[in-house]
């Protein structure tokens, strides 16, 4: 009887559309960092103006900002005789055509000869995106019922991280050959995938979910999530899950290549594309035990994975260089990820109320990103002042990751609550 619900996760509409979803929001993402500058260095940019770009992600980290806009208004598309789509599958719709235009506009762009250019379409293509991923979020919190949302996020990281892989190893690979130029109007034209989700998703909407402001709309989603029992301590746990994996994920690249002394090649396949692979393979595998275990279960036991993960680069940084142990550890450390990944975006999913998930889900994803974004620059203090080793180092990062895992053991209750769909 298990399998056959398993099965009926797998093939039902939601989770399909789910997949799609998960391929156009992933796809960007490359389009205006490595992917760009890897172009930009092709074509002997300086170095000063290919360290500004990297500047043009930014409204990634504030998307929350205009994340009520998307919760209060309806785009008016039946102006222009497309049918009604609501609220999430019509922003949706509006942002995946904005992406199709900006990023075959940077196909038909010179970044030597229209540098300026280049960055105002950089800019574009990440406002899209970002506002992209506030509307996806949403929509997939809405649509998903309870026992789907393991399953369902582990799907979607997986779609994601295939489309970065195609719009990031992909791209590098073909545009020798085609040039860089067509492999973005490729790049452009494979944005459709999200435009056939939203077109043919199932709808989320109910008026009366809507905010009836824009001032609701900004002020009711912290009221709402504040008065909920142990909100600020669901806070910290947001913070704090993942924290010791992003810690030790921020220099692992410098590792492999200065401790260790790896060939690049070899990291590029090891590392980036094995790593990338088992991944998705972590997610996926840990959807279906999601389905098993439940939420709180498989929090715990994917976050102890995850900082037991992290031992394998202490084994690494004490031991002389051995190919087939680095390979083993990278695949273990990105299993554990994948699977901790989507049991962590299931709990953000069942934390979000959807009357206001496009708010919640932007910052709560803002929240979780704290560690990811603050720790390189401790990690880097702390090795460079030679106030700790690499094998220090890597010991630290598997000992940050146990308050998490004591707020989460004290927090069993509380989770097991909202896993039966009651915030």
């Amino acid at each position: 009887m298990a399998y056959t619900s398993l099965w009926h996760q797998f093939s039902n509409r939601r989770i399909g559309v789910i997949l799609l979803l998960g391929f156009s929001s992933g796809l960007p993402l490359a389009l205006t960092g490595k992917t760009l500058q890897g172009w930009m260095t092709v074509e002997n940019v300086d170095l000063t103006t290919i360290g500004i770009f990297t500047l043009v992600s930014f409204p990634y980290t504030w998307k929350f900002l205009w994340a009520p806009f998307l919760d209060r208004y309806v785009p008016p598309l039946d102006r222009f005789s497309i049918p009604h789509l609501g609220r999430r599958r019509g922003w949706m719709l509006i942002t995946q055509l904005g992406l199709i235009a900006s990023i075959c506009g940077m196909g038909l762009t010179s970044p030597v000869n229209a540098t300026v250019m280049m960055a105002v379409l950089a800019v574009g293509v990440v406002t899209l995106s970002a506002t992209q991923d506030i509307a996806i979020d949403a929509y997939r919190t809405d649509i998903l019922h309870t026992s789907e949302r393991g399953m369902g996020a582990a799907l979607f990281v997986g779609a994601y991280r295939l489309a970065m892989l195609t719009s990031g190893a992909l791209v590098f690979v073909i545009a020798p050959t085609i040039g860089w130029d067509t492999a973005y109007l490729l790049m452009g034209a494979l944005m459709a995938i999200g435009v056939i989700g939203a077109l043919f998703g199932p709808d989320a909407d109910n008026d009366e979910h809507q905010p009836r402001s824009l001032a609701d709309a900004i002020r009711h989603p912290f009221i709402d999530f504040m008065s909920r029992p142990m909100a600020v301590w669901f806070l910290v746990l947001i913070v704090l899950y993942k924290i010791g994996d992003a810690f030790a994920g921020t220099l692992s690249t410098t590792f492999l290549i200065r401790v260790l002394e790896l060939d690049v090649q070899f990291i590029g396949i090891v590392d980036k594309g094995m790593g990338l692979a088992v991944s998705i393979l972590g997610g996926i595998y840990g959807g279906v035990l999601m389905f098993r275990l439940g939420l709180y279960r498989s929090l715990m036991l994917f976050g102890i994975l995850q900082a037991v993960t992290n031992i394998g680069y202490w084994v690494l940084a004490i031991s002389d260089q051995n190919l087939t142990l680095t390979a083993v550890v990278i695949a273990l450390e990105n299993i554990a990820g994948g699977m901790g990944t989507a049991a962590f975006v299931a709990l953000l999913m069942a934390l979000c109320n959807i009357k206001y998930s496009a708010t919640q889900f932007a910052l709560l994803s803002a929240l979780a990103a704290l560690g990811r974004v603050y720790l390189g620059p401790m990690a880097g203090y702390l090795l460079d002042r030679h106030i700790l080793d690499w094998p220090g180092f890597f010991i630290l990062t598997t000992f940050a990751a146990l308050p998490g895992l004591l707020l989460l053991s004290i927090m069993k209750r509380q989770i097991e609550i909202l896993d039966r769909g009651h915030p």
